[in-house]
């Protein structure tokens, strides 16, 4: 007589809510082109291709020492030259107190101070290390005080990096307080070479969230070892909603020469989000027109799918054929 068995009750899939929608803030005209130096009126076009499809949000370039960022010594023309539309929020990148009165003057809306975690690319980057910064940090929160602009900072390599092991959410404990201590709330997580599985983004992310509000949060991803789109979904399961992406998936820094080190892919990304029914606002077709301007205009080595293959089929939007070898 065989033994009966009984199956096992399955477990109900918890239930998760996605947010409406995301803010994707574009920050190729920052990070590809301190990496390719090129005319100011290759970076104005870019951004107005990209106003045409839809984004709002940009990392528009930094105010930093020009000897080691020469790519970005244009900034302030930049402002001057883009276009005002409604909706739009301009962001840089500062290292010092002059640069962020520059971003004042400039009409920078938000100013992301550049704060490493690692100390090797701390002195590579603003050659100071990081108790130095954080200093330096604390004198620009009361400049910042007393003008409109909104300061924050990044936390480079916050999932660790270049060459050193992951960090893990209690590794940012320190830094966190004293950032609060400072009065610095607004802060970019940034897994600058690309060391994070979901598990590790939701680690890191939840420690943040103990400290800071989830709209004062926001995560860029460098797409360098291909686990960016999988961090989207979890960030957006914590209730993150601003998200950094790089058109075509482009960018480097000269700190660090000939490594990729290009944001999560822009067009990727936003395809993402609308299958899973996130409102971006940004036009995929427009889009991924701009990603190949930027790829053949520039130069600039871009990763990417959608690009490539086309976009899902959608109603009115038929799919690009694809050439299979048998």
């Amino acid at each position: 007589m065989s033994e009966e068995r009984t199956r096992p009750a399955m477990s109900e899939e918890p239930t998760v809510t996605l947010p409406d929608d995301v803010r994707i803030r574009e920050i190729a005209p920052r990070l590809t082109f301190q990496d390719h130096l090129v005319p100011t009126e290759v970076k104005t076009e870019l951004v107005r291709r990209l106003l045409d499809a839809g984004v709002r949000a940009f990392e528009l370039s930094s105010f930093v020492r020009p000897d080691l960022v020469p790519g970005l010594a244009d900034a302030a023309e930049v402002f001057a030259r883009v276009p005002r539309v409604p909706g739009l929020t301009l962001g840089c990148c500062v290292g010092n107190a002059r640069g962020l009165a520059r971003a004042v003057d400039a009409g920078a809306d938000t100013a992301s101070f550049l704060l490493s975690v690692d100390e090797d690319f701390a002195r590579a980057n603003t050659g100071r290390p990081t108790t130095e910064s954080l200093a330096e940090l604390e004198r620009m929160a009361a400049f910042a005080a007393d003008h409109d602009i909104v300061l924050g900072t990044y936390l480079i390599f916050a999932w660790g990096g270049p060459t050193g092991p992951a960090r893990s959410g209690a590794d940012l404990e320190p830094l966190a307080r004293r950032l609060l201590d400072i009065g610095v709330d607004h802060w970019i997580l940034a897994d600058s070479v690309g060391y994070a599985a979901p598990p590790q983004i939701r680690e890191l992310v939840t420690a943040a969230l103990a400290h800071v509000p989830a709209d004062h949060l926001t995560v860029q991803i460098h797409d360098g070892r291909g686990m960016g789109l999988a961090a989207l979904l979890p960030l957006l399961e914590l209730g993150v909603r601003g998200i950094d992406t790089s058109l075509a998936g482009s960018g480097g820094h000269p700190a660090m020469p000939g490594t990729h080190g290009g944001g999560l892919c822009t067009e990727d990304a936003v395809q993402l989000l609308e299958l899973a029914g996130v409102r971006t606002g940004i036009d995929l077709a427009r889009l991924i027109d701009a990603a190949n301007w930027l790829t053949e205009e520039v130069g600039a080595p871009g990763k990417g799918f959608v690009r490539h293959t086309g976009p899902v089929p959608a109603p009115g939007r038929p799919g690009k054929p694809l050439a299979f070898t048998w």
